[in-house]
């Protein structure tokens, strides 16, 4: 994972909001969309920026495309963070 990415993509609220729309469970790209009062081309772009920095993942069913965290790299966001704050990190 690429931090500078990473911390791009989480620097712009909508994309944050977006995050927190995700914690619960996947949601379609319609219903993600429904949630903002901007265009579904600018929510497109959104979720392309979140992809693209590995936050979250993308499926295909149907017609619908479904978006969930990637809780992995959330992990590993966290996991870092915690080194920052003087906590243990194992290294492999």
């Amino acid at each position: 994972m690429g931090f500078q990415q990473t911390f791009k993509a989480l620097s712009d609220p909508t994309r944050r909001e977006i995050l927190q729309l995700l914690q619960n469970g996947s949601l379609a790209a319609g219903d993600i969309a429904a949630k903002f009062q901007v265009s579904g081309a600018t929510i497109s772009h959104h979720l392309s920026v979140l992809r693209d920095a590995g936050l979250i993942l993308d499926e295909k069913r149907g017609k619908y495309i479904y978006y969930e965290l990637n809780m992995s790299v959330v992990d590993e966001i966290i996991g870092w963070f915690g080194l920052l704050r003087g906590g243990k990190h194992e290294k492999e």
